[in-house]
């Protein structure tokens, strides 16, 4: 049994058996909606969200894990004489980060290394495999974290929708932006620049701003992911194409969930990748 205890947040939207198997705590981050408080859950439990969010007046909101919730996650794993690594969200789009590190100054701050992924999602993902590779091969958590530091600095995430609606609904453009864009077809492609969401990108229709998105990718990326909301087989085919013109690298597909999906809305598509 490895000495390291990996945390992350229910960003990452890491499979539930996987999160099992591997020993990975997930510290999830909650959405407020319609009335009610629910915790992000596992992909695989999202489609009542989804389901809701497009029938729904309302605008979900959300909120990061209590310091409290990593504290007590924490006390465990040290009880049981493990070191601790604790991947979050972009501090610049969630205060998880911020959590995360009030409860480890806590705890016991010479146990707990606390890295700001300065991204999410799919990337989020990839670097607690990163961890837990590292850790299968004996590596230190000093030399885990440096890794991940080196790392996060070659990654990226860029995304698009199928519908403006939601970035409206959720604050993100005017009403008027929207209507005018919806009528045009004009699709935002969204990137993550320095942990924060911004658009980068403005093509007339989805199927331009992948192919956008897809030029975007550096020739040396080594994994890809193709995250996408109830889009499967628009990001099998995307997976496809990728495959063919990034023979070397790893090509997956992810799903997104409520916290980072929210704004987007059912179809939207992100390419996350490590270069």
């Amino acid at each position: 049994m490895s000495n390291i205890q990996i945390i992350t947040d229910s960003t990452s939207y890491i499979n539930k058996s996987f999160v099992e198997d591997k020993g990975i705590v997930v510290v999830p981050l909650s959405v407020h909606f319609e009335g009610e408080i629910e915790t992000e859950g596992f992909v695989g439990e999202y489609e009542s969200f989804f389901n809701r969010l497009a029938n729904a007046k309302d605008f979900p909101t959300t909120s990061q894990p209590s310091i409290g919730a990593f504290v007590q996650e924490y006390e465990k794993a040290i009880e049981e004489n493990k070191e601790i690594i604790v991947i979050t969200i972009s501090s610049k789009l969630s205060g998880t980060f911020n959590s995360a590190n009030s409860a480890a100054k806590i705890v016991d701050e010479s146990k707990i290394s606390v890295i700001d992924s300065e991204s999410t999602a799919s990337n989020l993902k990839a670097f607690v495999e990163i961890a837990l590779n590292m850790i299968q091969k004996g590596h230190t958590r000093a030399e885990i974290v440096s890794k991940i530091e080196e790392q996060k600095k070659k990654s990226s995430i860029c995304l698009t929708v199928d519908t403006l609606d939601y970035l409206q609904k959720g604050g993100r453009l005017s009403n008027t932006g929207a209507f005018f864009a919806n009528l045009l077809n004009i699709r935002p492609i969204i990137a993550l620049v320095d942990g924060k969401l911004e658009g980068v990108a403005k093509t007339r229709g989805k199927k331009k701003a992948m192919e956008k998105m897809i030029e975007l990718i550096p020739q040396d990326a080594f994994r890809i992911s193709v995250a996408h909301i109830y889009a499967l087989d628009e990001a099998q085919a995307v997976k496809e194409t990728l495959q063919e013109k990034f023979p070397n690298a790893v090509v997956t597909i992810d799903d997104l969930g409520p916290v980072v999906g929210a704004h987007l809305g059912p179809k939207a598509l992100g390419l996350c990748y490590l270069y």
